[in-house]
């Protein structure tokens, strides 16, 4: 009898660790969905963290009150955690696609708490079932909890190193679900000879067993098809990377780059911004050999600069190595830049931005910053004034780079609070903005290490939309995109830089996009 004791007390311990391992499976898995479908990953992580955790309170408290067969409740409360847990991707991509706005995010936090007071009723619940055995409180709490933990490293260890880059979002959820599933089963089949009408519960875990698993099998490519109603166009290539979601979209020949969810170029009018983006700042340099690309890993900026006889070796810096594989495989992709990335003038590192600049001892005549829009805190510390000072160590006298800053309409503090960060490294700066019709009106800062004139600037390769001319007209911006902020009482509010301590420049990313 003694052994017998000591075997289900050894199965409750490992079910504990198990369900931890779920649990912060879960908890981390809500934390992403937010931050791809609601934008703001801080901010999405603090609200799944902390609902998760009061969640976890709650249940923890609810849990004296549960008195009779502790092993049925706890099998009970893993068949609710694996079904709502399991459908909880596959739902919030179906209520992003169909509900009303806001709804979405509602749902989200709703079962981020709800999983959170299921993992909460769980644990003291099984300490109980472990002293009621035979363990001593102080033993049997300790294992518990040790279990817990340990069991909490491994699953965010799992879920940021193998389950979100190999099986996406949709799959993780489900996939973990049925492991809450067998754990219920295995405490069904230790615990039989105290569970009355067994088969009930049998069969209901067979039920939500044969659920989860057409889930998992089928719920990606449903998913799917709800994700592609968010996007205008058919989409061609859906791929989930270590870093971001990559989605490619084509419609009557015009190929759209997603990136968690931000358009990052249409093939109908990239021209105009890429060109914009390379050729002031190439065109300038008396003697632009060596070029350093941030960004751009979809190869088109690169395109862009090899115009110019005068490069000879282009460093292409992304920190996404399946984008830059996307770039050099997709036909699509390649229709657009040409094969530039194969390029023998072309060297591709991917490696973080910051941390490159940081640690080459390499110097550039021109520096094209081709990066995402600062909306979250990852991309935000490449728009600060370290960042740029960086950029500044690395650019050679008389050389030239270009930061693609967003648009100065639609995000005009943000537009200039930038232009003001590059002034703040020492560097001089130029404004332009061009009219992008997928984009709007964007903006661009040039900078330098000496005062910058644009009149000096010939534009001598082959262009399909940038002349000398028009060049000059990028320089004028309009009231409504005027740099001047202005408070109640008429008075001027002086920018500031945006830094690594303040990084400031997110709230007014959120605040000026959250209509668009």
């Amino acid at each position: 009898m003694e052994a017998v004791n000591i075997k289900k007390s050894h199965v409750i311990y490992w079910a504990s660790g198990i369900v931890s391992i779920c649990g912060i499976i879960f908890e981390v898995l809500f934390g992403a969905l937010g931050s791809y479908i609601l934008g703001d990953g801080v901010k999405q992580y603090t609200l799944t963290i902390s609902l998760f955790l009061t969640g976890m309170g709650i249940g923890a408290s609810i849990s004296e009150r549960v008195m009779k067969n502790l092993i049925l409740t706890f099998v009970w409360i893993e068949f609710m955690v694996a079904l709502i847990g399991g459908f909880s991707s596959f739902t919030m991509f179906g209520m992003t696609a169909f509900a009303p706005d806001g709804t979405d995010a509602l749902f989200l936090y709703l079962i981020t708490f709800t999983i959170g007071a299921l993992t909460g009723l769980e644990l003291p619940i099984l300490i109980r079932k472990a002293n009621e055995i035979g363990e001593k409180l102080n033993r049997s709490t300790a294992r518990v909890l040790f279990s817990d933990y340990a069991g909490g490293l491994i699953g965010g260890l799992l879920f940021a190193f193998y389950l979100r880059p190999q099986m996406g979002m949709v799959k993780s959820a489900f996939f973990v679900a049925c492991i809450n599933l067998a754990v219920a089963v295995a405490i069904l089949y230790y615990f039989r000879n105290e569970i009355r009408k067994l088969g009930i519960h049998i069969t209901a875990a067979l039920i939500i067993g044969v659920l989860l698993v057409a889930g998992l099998f089928f719920g990606e490519e449903m998913a799917f098809s709800f994700e592609q109603k968010l996007y205008k166009d058919p989409i061609i290539h859906m791929e989930e990377s270590k870093y971001q979601k990559i989605i490619l979209t084509k419609e009557q020949g015009d190929t759209r780059m997603f990136l968690n969810g931000s358009l990052q170029f249409s093939s109908s009018d990239e021209y105009r911004y890429h060109e914009t983006l390379v050729h002031p700042a190439v065109s300038y340099v008396e003697n632009p050999k060596n070029v350093l690309v941030l960004g751009g890993g979809d190869g088109i900026a690169v395109k862009e600069v090899l115009k110019h006889d005068e490069v000879e070796n282009i460093t292409l810096v992304d920190l996404d190595p399946a984008v830059t594989r996307l770039a050099e495989t997709n036909y699509h992709l390649l229709q657009l830049n040409e094969g530039s990335l194969k390029d023998e003038r072309v060297q591709v590192l991917n490696k973080d931005a910051f941390r490159f600049l940081e640690k080459t001892e390499d110097f550039y005549n021109v520096i094209i910053i081709d990066l995402p829009d600062p909306n979250n805190e990852s991309l935000n510390k490449l728009y600060t004034r370290e960042f740029y000072s960086l950029v500044r160590n690395h650019l050679l006298p008389g050389g030239a780079a270009m930061v693609q800053a967003t648009s100065p309409v639609f995000a005009t503090d943000v537009y200039w609070t930038i232009s003001e960060t590059v002034k703040s490294a020492g560097l001089h700066v130029e404004n332009l903005h061009v009219d992008v019709p997928s984009f709007g009106n964007w903006g661009f800062v040039m900078a330098g290490r000496e005062p910058i004139d644009l009149t000096e600037v010939n534009i001598e390769t082959k262009t399909e939309f940038l002349t000398d001319e028009l060049l000059q007209l990028m320089t004028v911006f309009g009231k409504d995109e005027d740099r001047e902020i202005v408070n109640i009482e008429g008075e001027v509010v002086p920018l500031e830089p945006n830094t690594l301590i303040d990084p400031h420049l997110i709230q007014k990313y959120e605040k000026a996009w959250q209509h668009y």
